[in-house]
């Protein structure tokens, strides 16, 4: 049952996102949901997860709700400069040095980067551990790297320490 379900919350997981995004309990939303928890169970083994996950649940909630806050003022931020006319901004790119290379450690600040409106990320490379994001509203680039890495890659360093 292993070889099958190497990792059963995960594939419960999808088999649950499965059902809700269908919204019907049925035979065939149940068999194609389940033929996808297995499926995507073994690919997500196949990814070589950490064998610990993520640690400090204290510091991942405090992470979760600065990015949550963040997500929020941005879109303030974004509609106001959509929507009123003539409101300054300057986008641009910049480039900041990353203390870790480590995959989960890249993956969450991927997904902190890409949830946020306004950032997208743009490049990351390994051999510098430079990464690179767009930024709708740059305005003072030095002050945004010191945010940047005092709100995110500091937490991320402590959560995959």
């Amino acid at each position: 049952m292993r070889r099958l379900l190497p990792f059963p919350l995960v594939s419960l997981g999808l088999l649950a996102m499965w059902v809700l995004l269908n919204g019907a309990v049925d035979a065939a939303t149940l068999l194609a949901g389940a033929a996808l928890a297995v499926f995507g169970g073994l690919v997500f083994g196949r990814l070589e997860p950490p064998a610990e996950g993520a640690r400090r649940t204290r510091l991942v909630l405090e992470l979760l709700w600065l990015v949550a806050a963040d997500i929020v003022r941005s879109n303030l931020a974004v509609a106001r400069i959509v929507l009123v006319p003539g409101t300054p901004r300057v986008a641009g790119f910049l480039s900041m040095p990353l203390r870790s290379g480590q995959p989960g450690f890249l993956a969450a600040m991927a997904l902190i980067v890409t949830a946020t409106p306004g950032t997208s990320w743009a490049r990351y490379d390994g051999e510098s551990g430079t990464l690179t994001i767009h930024v709708l509203d740059l305005v003072d680039e030095a002050e945004w790297i010191r945010v940047f890495k005092g709100r995110y890659e500091r937490r991320l360093l402590e959560i995959f320490a």
